[in-house]
C-alpha cells in the first residue's frame, strides 16, 4: 500500500482543506476588521456628540456650566465609563469630572499641539491599566477651551474577545468539515481512476479484452477512459498482428531452412561427385538469398511503419519511372502470352526515394503478371486525380480477390487462398503500401472473384506537364 502522505488523495484533500480554511480565515479577519472599525466609529461619533453638548453649554452658561456638565455627565454614565477634562490651549486643566479611575490618562501635549495646528478633532487610543483600552478625544469647544474626553472600550473588547473565541471554534469546525468533505469529494472523483488502474492491472498477454466502463458524462475522466480503451484496442491489434506475423514467419522461414538442410543432408549421405556438392552449394546460396531478402524486406517494412526508414527524397519524373518499369516487365508478360499496355497523360514530378518507389511499383507489376493467366491482359494507366494527386492504376484479368481480403492482403505474410499455389512470401503488397505511405500516398484494391483486380497507387505531385 502506498504511503498515505504521498498519495494524490492526501495531497488534493490537503489543498482543498488549506484553500477552504484560508478563505474562511480571510473572511473572518475582514469581518473582524470591519467590526473593529464600526465599533470605533460609533465611539468616535458618541464622543463628538458629547463635545457638541459642551460647546452648546459653554455658549449658554460659560465655563462654569461646562464644568458642572462634566460632573453630571460622568455620574450619569458612570465614572468608570467616561471622563471629561476642560483645558486651556496651554494644557492647564480648569475643570474635570471625577478622575480617580482615569489617573493614568494624562494630557498629551503633543496631541494638543496637533489639535491647535490642524484645528480639527484628534482621536487617540490608550491603555489604562495594561488590560483595558480607552478612546480619547481632543477638540475645541470654545475658542480658548479644549475638551479632553474619553470612554472605556471594555464592552467592545469583550465583544471582540467573544468574536475571537467563536472564530477559533468555527475555524476548528471548518478545518474538520473541509477535510472530511474534501476527502469524500476526492474519493468520489478518483474512484474511476481506481477502476482504470484495476483494469490495467488485470490485463495480461492472454487477456486483452477487458475495457474501462465509460459513463457517457463526457468529462475529463470519461475522456481518459475512452483514450485508455482506444490504447487497449491498438495494443490488442498490435499483439494479434505480432502473433500472426510470428506464426507466418515460422511457417515461411521453416520451408527454405528445411529445404537447405534436406539438400545438405542428402548430398552428404549420397553425394559422390563434385558436381553434386556444387549443386547443393548453389541451392543453399539461392535459398539463403531468399531468406535474406525476406528478412531485409521485413526490416524495411517494420522501420518504415515505425517512422525510422532510411529514405532519401529528391525530385523525380514519375512518368519516366513507370515507363521504365513497364519496359522491364513487358518481356516477362510477353513470354507468358499476356497483353501488356502502359498509358501516361503527361510528365509528373514527385518528391521520392527513387529506389524504394521503384521496388514498390515493381511488386505491383510482378503480382499482376504472376496471377494473370496466359491470354490475359494487364493495363498500367496514370490518371491526374486533381491538382495535387496522381493515381497509377495496375489492372489485371487474374482470379480476383474476395471482398473480405481487400485489406488483409496488405498484411505481412498474408496470402489469400487463390495465391497459395504461387511462389512468394506474402510480403510484396505489405512492403509496397509501407513505402507508398511513407511518400504521403496510399494503395487500395478493387476486385471481385473471377473478374481480375485493379490496384490504385496514389501519390502527391509537385509539377505536371502535358506531353
Amino acid at each position: 500500500m502506498p504511503d498515505l502522505f504521498r498519495t494524490i488523495r492526501f495531497r488534493l484533500t490537503l489543498w482543498f482543506t488549506g484553500i477552504f480554511s484560508i478563505s474562511a480565515a480571510v473572511a473572518f479577519v475582514l469581518f473582524y476588521y470591519l467590526a473593529v472599525q464600526t465599533l470605533q466609529d460609533q465611539i468616535d461619533e458618541e464622543l463628538m456628540d458629547k463635545a457638541a453638548q459642551f460647546s452648546s453649554v459653554i455658549r449658554q452658561s460659560g465655563m462654569r456650566g461646562a464644568g458642572n456638565l462634566a460632573v453630571i455627565e460622568s455620574k450619569a454614565a458612570g465614572e468608570k465609563m467616561i471622563f471629561f477634562r476642560l483645558l486651556y490651549p496651554t494644557g492647564e486643566v480648569f475643570a474635570s469630572s471625577h478622575m480617580s479611575y482615569w489617573k493614568d490618562i494624562q494630557v498629551d501635549h503633543e496631541l494638543l499641539h496637533q489639535l491647535i495646528e490642524k484645528k480639527s478633532p484628534v482621536f487617540d487610543t490608550r491603555m489604562m491599566d495594561n488590560v483595558h483600552k480607552a478612546r480619547i478625544l481632543y477638540t475645541f469647544v470654545a475658542h480658548n477651551a479644549i475638551l479632553q474626553t474619553g470612554v472605556t472600550m471594555e464592552s467592545q473588547s469583550r465583544f471582540l474577545g467573544a468574536f475571537k473565541r467563536v472564530f477559533m471554534v468555527a475555524m476548528g469546525f471548518i478545518v474538520g468539515f473541509s477535510a472530511l468533505s474534501g476527502w469524500f469529494l476526492v474519493q468520489k472523483a478518483l474512484s474511476r481512476v481506481d477502476t482504470i488502474t484495476r483494469t490495467a492491472k488485470s490485463i495480461t498477454g492472454s487477456s486483452l479484452q477487458k475495457r474501462v466502463p465509460v459513463t457517457g458524462s463526457k468529462d475529463e475522466l470519461d475522456d481518459l477512459a475512452s483514450t485508455f480503451n482506444q490504447m487497449l484496442d491498438r495494443i490488442q491489434s498490435l499483439v494479434s498482428g505480432i502473433r500472426e506475423m510470428g506464426d507466418n514467419m515460422a511457417h515461411d522461414l521453416k520451408s527454405p531452412v528445411t529445404r537447405i538442410r534436406g539438400a545438405a543432408e542428402l548430398t552428404l549421405l549420397q553425394g559422390e561427385t563434385l558436381e553434386e556438392f556444387h549443386s547443393m552449394a548453389a541451392g543453399t546460396i539461392e535459398e539463403s538469398d531468399r531468406l535474406l531478402d525476406m528478412i531485409n524486406t521485413m526490416l524495411v517494412i517494420s522501420r518504415t511503419r515505425a517512422g525510422e526508414g532510411d529514405f532519401h527524397f529528391e525530385p523525380m519524373d514519375l512518368t519516366q519511372m513507370i515507363q521504365e518499369a513497364c519496359d522491364l516487365f513487358a518481356p516477362v508478360a510477353e513470354d507468358k502470352d499476356i497483353a501488356f499496355f502502359c498509358h501516361g497523360p503527361g510528365r509528373f514530378e514527385v518528391m521520392a526515394d527513387v529506389t524504394m518507389l521503384q521496388r514498390a511499383f515493381s511488386n505491383l507489376l510482378d503480382n499482376a503478371i504472376k496471377y494473370t493467366d496466359p491470354g490475359g491482359q494487364i493495363t498500367v494507366q496514370m490518371i491526374k486525380k486533381n491538382d495535387s494527386i496522381v493515381a497509377i492504376q495496375v489492372t489485371d484479368t487474374g482470379p480476383g480477390i474476395a471482398l473480405q481480403f481487400h485489406e488483409r492482403i496488405f498484411d505481412r505474410f498474408f496470402r489469400a487462398e487463390s495465391s497459395r499455389t504461387s511462389p512468394g512470401s506474402g510480403l510484396g503488397l505489405s512492403f509496397a503500401r509501407a513505402i507508398v505511405r511513407e511518400h504521403k500516398g496510399d494503395i487500395h484494391v478493387q476486385s471481385n472473384p473471377g473478374k481480375g483486380a485493379c490496384f490504385t497507387l496514389t501519390l502527391p505531385y509537385c509539377n505536371f506537364q502535358v506531353i
